[in-house]
């Protein structure tokens, strides 16, 4: 059984429900309509993502792919990051170039918002999307990542990250028109960050879920979550013991468990201390 994830417009979505309308079922939390065909199982969630599952996923999905194919833009570049929202772990910031002959992988592999995809596929698609695809990476672990963050705020971070993943992504290959970021900040501002840098990628451009719609921005987040995914194996491998994702409560039952084992000061090297839930630890 393969499954096949596509981001459907209104349009797309109406075409596929009138197809096989007939075979409509009750949907699961979350979904617009779910469809069952023979061999597959098609659900649309109101995100517009639509899953196709089933032995002929591919069949169904495959008319809406080629159309998707059609609009996409090559070669692209697309960046994007990870672990910003996170209190535990690193912020990680992936660049990737996609070429025409890439895109049978991008459809394969179904690449898209890392944020939509399980632990658990990021994991076993992501070595063949960094085996396959010109990219780069770059981890700022927490300990360094304080010491940046004192004289930068979050999006000035993230910006001098972006553009220093495009400028190791430009020693490896020329990079092409057309650079997608997923956007944090307007371009303006973005600049603004990286006033005084020596070298300025500045033929970016700049949307917001991005995602979603550019392949090598959807790559990018999948590269950037597979690494920060197993910088944080490593962490807990090193500390014996695990670190809750987020910043809610969990993060900070798991942050009052670290400060007994390995005490305060020793925040810092496994957590984002200007996150709101350091001074909770110390209320």
């Amino acid at each position: 059984m393969s499954t096949i994830t596509l981001k459907l417009n209104e349009s797309q979505q109406k075409k596929l429900y009138n197809a096989f309308s007939e075979t409509k079922t009750t949907p699961p939390a979350y979904a617009k309509w779910q469809l069952r065909p023979e061999n597959c199982v098609i659900t649309c969630y109101t995100s517009g993502k639509t899953v196709f599952q089933g032995r002929d996923a591919e069949v169904y999905a495959s008319p809406f792919q080629s159309e998707m194919a059609k609009d996409i833009i090559l070669p692209q570049a697309g960046s994007d990051e990870v672990g910003t929202g996170d209190y535990f772990g690193p912020v990680c910031v992936a660049a990737v170039i996609l070429h025409k002959e890439d895109l049978e992988t991008v459809v394969k592999l179904g690449i898209g918002d890392s944020k939509q995809i399980s632990d658990e596929k990021i994991r076993a698609i992501a070595p063949e999307i960094e085996a396959k695809f010109v990219h780069t990476r770059l981890v700022l672990m927490p300990d360094k990542y304080n010491r940046v963050h004192d004289a930068n705020n979050m999006n000035a971070v993230k910006a001098k990250l972006h553009n220093q993943a495009y400028l190791n992504l430009s020693a490896k290959e020329p990079l092409p028109d057309f650079c997608m970021v997923d956007q944090f900040a307007e371009k303006g501002l973005y600049y603004h960050y990286l006033k005084g840098e020596k070298n300025v990628v500045r033929t970016l451009r700049f949307e917001t879920k991005a995602e979603d719609r550019y392949p090598a921005v959807g790559a990018a987040s999948i590269i950037a979550r597979h690494a920060f995914l197993s910088a944080l194996d490593q962490m807990e491998a090193y500390y014996g013991m695990p670190f809750a994702r987020g910043s809610g409560d969990p993060a900070k039952a798991c942050a009052q468990d670290f400060v007994k084992k390995f005490g305060r000061e020793r925040l810092r090297e496994v957590a984002k201390l200007h996150f709101a839930l350091t001074k909770e630890l110390d209320a």
